[in-house]
């Protein structure tokens, strides 16, 4: 199994940062890519961020290129987002997910911290 904790979520004021974790543990956690997704009320959940362990390459989606880092430690098993210029839209749960190789897709979540921007 794996474990996936996520802190940092909060309430933000439209422009301000915010600084989420995603610390990862168990048996079978595997570094090859952890990601970042989020879900909006009455939304699918949508794809943030990801970044590989072995390279640091990383990738985002559109909508929050230039305005989100993600980041990590190996030492750690650790990954982050900063978040900064944080929009209204920006709100969702954030959840963290861990991919074990590149056979698979993100088998293991996190429970997931809300985050809230207001105008």
């Amino acid at each position: 199994q794996v474990q996936l904790v996520e802190s940092g979520g909060g309430l933000v004021q439209a422009g301000g940062s915010l600084r989420l974790s995603c610390a990862a543990s168990g048996r079978a956690f595997s570094r090859y890519a952890m990601g970042w997704f989020r879900q909006a009320p009455g939304k699918e959940r949508e794809f943030v961020a990801t970044i590989f362990w072995d390279t640091g390459s990383s990738d985002y989606a559109d909508s929050v290129k230039g305005r989100f880092t993600i980041s990590k430690d190996n030492a750690k098993n650790t990954i982050y987002l900063q978040m900064n210029n944080l929009k209204p839209e920006d709100t969702a749960v954030y959840y963290c997910a861990s991919r074990g190789s590149q056979f698979t897709g993100y088998r293991y979540w996190g429970q997931g911290t809300q985050v809230t921007v207001s105008s």
